[in-house]
């Protein structure tokens, strides 16, 4: 006896019962499975994604399949999954920039927490994930990510307005520490600073970009507040130390975001602990689970936690951050585990429809 065939409304019931694990939305509801089709007893359809998952693709196709082999009869099952990022809502009154669907912010309340080497390797994490990334390097005063990524040399123009980004490691690259020599000091008050970034991140042609990763300056003065309220944010991400110093003032960055309406994404806790590279003696140096305490306290996501660790430094010292220096090591998962975390955090905020909605003017007839 033949098998019965095939029917849509049979496929449709079993998928919409399989959650996306990461998101917890299942496939129909969330209108992520398109172009469904039934060839006799083989069916094929698409998976779009809203964050990029590279390396989570075959996770993400092996409970679909099973879902659809529970019908009788089911011959080849192709599923074909690609990511779709599109442009998140931002601050009230600000619109989308040119080349950027989302503009997510790195930040500490001070320095020294290895807010730097955290953005790049995030930035890192997320192109190697398939996304189209930028990396802007906000810090006026002590710009590092010219070292951090190995880049140096003025900006080219191709029109004599715009800057070109600097290409590295996948990322597209700009950072007030290409216009400036090494020696040279910033001496700018904060308008003028603030003036320069609004400039650096309006004037650089950046690529279609999924993601522009902004590596903040730490605290919460002029050239904070410029981009809080001049810049469409995504939303921000506040890294610390366990340190309680350190969280002192990343409750002041926190406070600061909520003020001109830019959503804190996650609070990732750098130099969580250190392990002897000689005798493997695990040990806490700046206190334990400080900034995990602070994300409960605050109501914020817990993105993760980072080593004190001198690989680490030494990559990002060298140009060759650890995400592309050893990308099969454990401080390279955490770092793809965190960025994978803010993926999915951003695809779950609410979409920007700016776009679809006409400029309307107002004229009154003489």
């Amino acid at each position: 006896m033949n098998a019965p065939a095939l029917s849509e409304q049979a496929l449709m019931q079993v998928l919409s019962q399989v959650r996306d694990p990461h998101t917890q939305k299942d496939y129909i509801s969330s209108k992520a499975l398109r172009h469904l089709r039934i060839d006799g007893a083989d069916i094929a359809f698409e998976v779009e994604l809203g964050y990029p998952a590279r390396s989570h693709i075959a996770a993400l196709k092996q409970p679909l399949e099973a879902a659809v082999r529970t019908l009788p009869g089911v011959g080849r099952v192709d599923i074909q999954m690609h990511s779709r990022i599109v442009g998140h809502a931002v601050q009230r009154g600000i619109k989308l920039m040119d080349g950027v669907r989302n503009v997510i912010a790195v930040a500490s309340g001070k320095g020294g927490v290895g807010k730097s080497t955290t953005a790049v390797n995030l930035a890192l994490a997320l192109a190697a994930e398939g996304a189209r990334v930028g990396l802007l390097d906000a810090d006026i005063y002590g710009p590092s990510q010219p070292t951090m990524t190995g880049t140096s040399g003025k900006p080219e123009t191709l029109d004599g307005k715009l800057m070109e980004p600097k290409l590295k490691h996948g990322l597209q690259v700009n950072s007030i520490g290409f216009l400036v020599g090494d020696d040279q000091a910033m001496v700018w008050r904060g308008p003028m600073a603030s003036q320069a970034l609004e400039q650096l991140i309006t004037q650089t042609r950046w690529q279609d970009l999924d993601y522009l990763i902004v590596d903040m300056p730490p605290g919460t003065g002029d050239i904070q507040l410029t981009l809080a309220q001049k810049v469409p944010l995504t939303g921000a991400v506040i890294v610390t130390t366990p340190q309680d110093i350190a969280l002192i003032d990343a409750k002041k960055g926190i406070k600061m975001f909520e003020k001109v309406g830019v959503p804190i994404l996650g609070l990732v806790e750098n130099m969580s602990v250190h392990v002897c590279s000689a005798c493997g003696h695990v040990e806490h140096i700046f206190g334990a689970d400080g900034g995990r305490k602070m994300a409960e306290q605050y109501g914020i996501d817990w993105l993760g936690a980072l080593p004190l660790s001198v690989d680490i430094r030494m990559q990002a010292d060298s140009g060759n951050p650890t995400v592309v220096a050893a990308p099969q090591s454990e401080a390279a998962q955490l770092y793809h585990d965190i960025a994978h975390k803010l993926a999915v955090k951003v695809a779950l905020r609410a979409k920007d429809f700016s776009a679809r909605f006409p400029t309307i003017t107002v004229s009154r007839d003489t």
